[in-house]
């Protein structure tokens, strides 16, 4: 199902027992934070949280915040639209695996799934509800506040609930921006999530990191010394949060894969004070330009994905001239750190969702799993059905060079019997079998700007583990013994005797 907006997704959650509400005044400087973490922290993710009195240096905002919205796999099911996550997967996966017809019956069926497209690409309408509220600042020029100097004449990023998350931040942070940008030579729009540290009323950082696209785009404008255009919108249907933090290939509309998965068209309407295009339902928009003349900005510190604070680096500064808002917009916001955190579940949709992309890609995969203490792409799972040496090794290299999996530090490979969701079982078969000599290899590439521990920033090493069973091509020159599984009628047989005692049975 589409949601019409953030506030209608925040009724969903609370009907069905997903939602916590916060009446009392709870401030954006750290206390959300100390929330939202514990609520993480539970198992299964725990509940969304609303606060419906956040505070701005004491004062209350005129707008509620929501967070862990996505934190769970029921709540990232339900921003979908879908029944599960493996349920949406399986829609794409077919779709991914649609051929040319060979026969009547057969288009018929490709036509069912055509109609499915039906509402996928994006139209334009004249107005939304995005702009029930509309605040322009290219005529209007205050002086310049910073948030610990308190509100202006004129509303601005003052009175939006923006978090200072952790104790070291260099400031607040918006955590789920939508950015907006296109290629200038193009015209290909990308939607992108990067965090935006707040400077003052009218100006953030924009943190692009060197391999995003939307900092490819920007290179474009630098080289010309051109203004460039950027929109920010936050909230609308979740799917839009979802479909920005998407690993989806260079040149797709993330407003095309939004249409999909919703079933809807998603209605786009021109921003005030650029030619760019926002959702007309979204929450929040804000419109700007980042200047190619100006110098970048200290950005940072930041409690990151990572677990640790990046430190504070050069980054271009975004510039707002207008913010437009619903009436009865609802700030959406995440915190990111030590996990498992809201993230998890996020980057684990994304897995799900285009498993059947690297199973087109890569026949033999069976499943891939990012596990928590990767912090989404530090270590990556997955299981195979091998069939010839140095099959491993072929996905390993093949996974390093698809898209944002660049980033993997560590890849273990295992076989088509591994449940690689089960971290403890994917432990004991790399410890089983392998002969770290023999099965490991390492390799450099692109590292995660974000990643501390290299050397260099943006590069760094990868290493991939062959955890299979071994074959004689791969050197392996004794038996391989059989893994030690009881007989399966006995089982059943213990099975039948302990249920008949009232005891659970265990496999």
């Amino acid at each position: 199902m589409a949601f019409d907006s953030f506030r209608d997704f925040v009724r969903g959650l609370e009907k069905n027992g997903e939602l916590l509400r916060f009446t009392e005044p709870v401030a954006t400087e750290l206390e959300i934070t100390e929330i939202a973490d514990r609520e993480m922290k539970k198992p299964g993710g725990g509940k969304a949280l609303l606060s419906e009195k956040p505070t701005v240096n004491g004062a209350i905002s005129p707008h509620p915040l929501v967070i862990n919205t996505m934190g769970s796999p029921r709540r990232m099911a339900m921003a979908l639209g879908a029944p599960s996550i493996e349920a949406a997967a399986a829609e794409l996966g077919v779709l991914m695996k649609a051929k040319p017809p060979t026969g009547f019956r057969e288009a018929v069926r490709l036509l069912g799934t055509a109609l499915d497209l039906r509402h996928a690409k994006p139209s334009i309408v004249k107005i939304g509800p995005c702009k029930e509220v509309v605040h322009r600042f290219d005529s209007f020029s205050p002086a310049r506040r910073s948030f610990s100097e308190g509100g202006s004449s004129l509303p601005t990023l003052l009175e939006l609930p923006i978090q200072k998350c952790w104790p070291q931040d260099g400031g607040r942070f918006i955590t789920l921006p939508c950015v907006v940008t296109k290629d200038p030579d193009t015209g290909e729009r990308n939607v992108g999530m990067y965090r935006m540290q707040i400077y003052d009323e009218r100006t953030t950082g924009m943190h692009w990191q060197l391999q995003k696209v939307g900092a490819r785009h920007g290179r474009r404008y630098y080289e010309t010394g051109t203004r460039m255009p950027v929109a920010v919108f936050l909230g609308g249907d979740p799917v839009f949060t979802f479909c920005a933090t998407a690993p989806l290939p260079d040149g797709l509309d993330e407003f095309l894969l939004a249409g999909y998965l919703r079933k809807k068209s998603v209605d786009l309407v021109r921003c005030e004070t650029n030619e760019l295009e926002v959702p007309a339902n979204a929450d929040f928009v804000i419109e700007g330009y980042v200047d190619p003349k100006e110098p970048l900005r200290p950005e940072g510190p930041f409690g990151d994905h990572t677990g640790y604070y990046t430190l504070a680096e050069p980054y271009p500064a975004f510039h707002i001239t207008a913010i437009t808002h619903r009436k009865d917009a609802v700030y959406p916001a995440t915190i990111v750190g030590i996990p498992p955190m809201e993230d998890f579940y996020i980057g684990s949709a994304s897995v799900r969702l285009f498993l059947p992309i690297f199973k087109m890609n890569f026949p033999e995969i069976v499943d891939i799993a990012l596990p928590a203490e990767g912090v989404f792409h530090n270590l990556l799972f997955v299981s195979i059905k091998k069939s010839y040496p140095m099959q491993a090794y072929k996905i390993m290299h093949g996974l390093w060079g698809m898209g944002q999996m660049m980033f993997t530090k560590y890849i273990v490979v295992v076989d088509d019997d591994v449940n690689v969701h089960n971290t403890s079982e994917v432990l004991f078969r790399l410890c089983a079998n392998t002969d770290p000599q023999r099965d490991v290899t390492f390799t450099r590439g692109p590292a995660d700007v974000l990643d501390h521990a290299t050397s260099e920033i943006a590069i760094g090493t990868k290493m991939g583990i062959d955890a299979t069973h071994k074959l004689a091509g791969e050197g392996f020159k004794r038996p391989w013994p059989p893994l030690i599984r009881m007989d399966k009628t006995i089982k059943e047989t213990i099975d039948r005797l302990m249920a008949a005692k009232g005891a659970n049975s265990a496999r």
